[in-house]
């Protein structure tokens, strides 16, 4: 009885009570600054709505989040010829009206935007005939057009290939649909002709106005051609060789088109 008695008496006393009190106290401040810090620096509580960004040009996209203090970052860009270059087709995270997830400002949001250009190598035709340079040229998504040089060798082969109007390496990297020029030698005997303006023509009257001379009629391209109907009256946008008034081609040169459906 008398320890007990001893220890509610030092239970009790000044000292005690004063010493208790600053622990609970210290206790009290250490404690609430460590989580106003905590909250502080978390941005605890905070709740911010991700915005759809899908379909949108990526400067638009930028002025809108930076609106709401989050961040945006471009991972990387993928072909899609059907949409505007720099459009946005996918975001992480996804926007909160699908996926119900809020954000923290300065959040980086991360997406993917379309690129309307794909690079691809150029392949080596020097030597090759013509009708194989264009096979391939065609299976690479490569437009192209022909110019042909008189030659004592070589008939029918590729002697240079051109970009831009200036010799083209093999591996070289350029975007799809790029037009290149092939030059193939020809040594074939016979008169040169004319090479009439068929630019404005349908393929059916280039056809009857080439049917009379030494000259063939090779289709390069055709936009929105589906069936021989398309093609039959779809209108010549562009020629190789060009005309020229006056310049002359040799015997059995092969005229390439590029025509669009009418």
């Amino acid at each position: 009885m008398e320890f007990l008695k001893k220890l509610r008496n030092f239970i009790w006393s000044k000292h005690f009570l004063k010493h208790t009190g600053l622990i609970f106290l210290a206790y009290v401040v250490i404690v609430g600054g460590t989580i106003f810090i905590l909250d502080s620096y978390t941005n605890h509580g905070q709740q911010i709505k991700v915005p759809n960004l899908i379909g949108l040009k990526s400067d638009i996209a930028r002025q809108r989040v930076e609106e709401l203090d989050l961040k945006l970052e471009v991972l990387d860009s993928v072909y899609n010829p059907d949409i505007p270059a720099g459009t946005i087709i996918s975001q992480d995270p996804a926007p909160t009206s699908k996926s119900s997830v809020y954000v923290k400002e300065d959040r980086i949001i991360r997406i993917q935007v379309s690129k309307k250009t794909r690079l691809v190598e150029m392949p080596s035709l020097l030597d090759k005939s013509q009708r194989f340079a264009e096979s391939v040229l065609k299976n690479r998504g490569l437009k192209y057009r022909i110019e042909f040089k008189q030659t004592s060798e070589a008939n029918g082969a590729v002697l240079k290939q051109l970009y831009k109007g200036s010799e083209i390496k093999e591996g070289k990297r350029i975007p799809i649909g790029s037009t290149i020029t092939i030059i193939v030698g020809r040594n074939e005997g016979g008169e040169p002709v004319q090479v009439p303006d068929l630019v404005g023509s349908t393929i059916s009257e280039a056809r009857g106005r080439l049917s009379g001379t030494s000259l063939s009629l090779f289709i390069g391209s055709c936009d929105g051609c589906m069936n021989a109907q398309d093609s039959t009256s779809a209108i010549i946008q562009a020629q190789s060789p060009e005309y020229m008034e006056g310049v002359m081609s040799p015997s059995g040169s092969t005229v390439t088109i590029q025509a669009i459906k009418n």
